[in-house]
C-alpha cells in the first residue's frame, strides 16, 4: 500500500515537471490526424464542397434581346420607397420612370407597406454604384438581394 502511494506521488511529480517543462519551451507540436486527411481526400474525390476558383468579371457583353429569353436569377435591386400609402408608391414609381426610362421598376405589397424597387443588378457592386448615384434624389435607398429578371 505504501509502495502504491509512493508510486502515485512520484508519477504526479513527474507529470508536473513534464508539464512545467513543456510550458517553458515556446513551441507547439502539431500532429496531423490521418482520418482528417482521408476525409479531405474523399470529399475532394467525390466533389463534396469543392473549392471553387474566384470568378473574375470581364464586364457584361451586350445581349441581343430578339434572340434572348428573360430568366430569373439571384441578384440585387435598389429600394427607393417603402411606406403604407399606395398612391405615394405609384407616384414614386412614375417619378423614377421619368428620370430613368430604361430601368425596370417593381412595386410589391407586404402588409402594411408598399415597396418600390428598381433595377436588375447581377452584382452587389453594380447595385451599390447605382444606389450611390441616386442617393441625393431619394431619401431612403437600400439594396436587397432577391430574384431578378435578366436576358440570356
Amino acid at each position: 500500500m505504501l509502495y502504491q502511494k509512493g508510486l502515485i506521488l512520484v508519477s504526479a511529480i513527474c507529470l508536473m515537471f513534464i508539464q512545467a517543462k513543456g510550458q517553458e519551451s515556446n513551441s507547439v507540436i502539431v500532429q496531423q490526424d490521418s482520418l482528417i486527411t482521408l476525409l479531405q481526400n474523399f470529399r475532394a474525390a467525390h466533389e463534396i464542397n469543392p473549392t471553387t476558383a474566384r470568378l473574375i468579371s470581364l464586364g457584361t457583353k451586350p445581349v441581343d434581346k430578339s434572340k434572348a429569353t428573360r430568366v430569373k436569377r439571384k441578384g440585387f435591386r435598389v429600394q427607393i420607397y417603402a411606406g403604407s400609402n399606395r398612391s405615394d408608391a405609384y407616384a414614386m414609381q412614375a417619378r423614377f420612370k421619368n428620370q430613368f426610362s430604361d430601368m425596370d421598376t417593381y412595386i410589391s405589397y407586404s402588409e402594411p407597406n408598399y415597396r418600390v424597387k428598381v433595377g436588375d443588378f447581377r452584382s452587389r457592386a453594380q447595385a451599390t454604384e447605382f444606389m450611390n448615384s441616386i442617393r441625393s434624389l431619394y431619401k431612403s435607398v437600400f439594396i436587397f438581394q432577391e430574384d431578378i429578371w435578366v436576358w440570356e
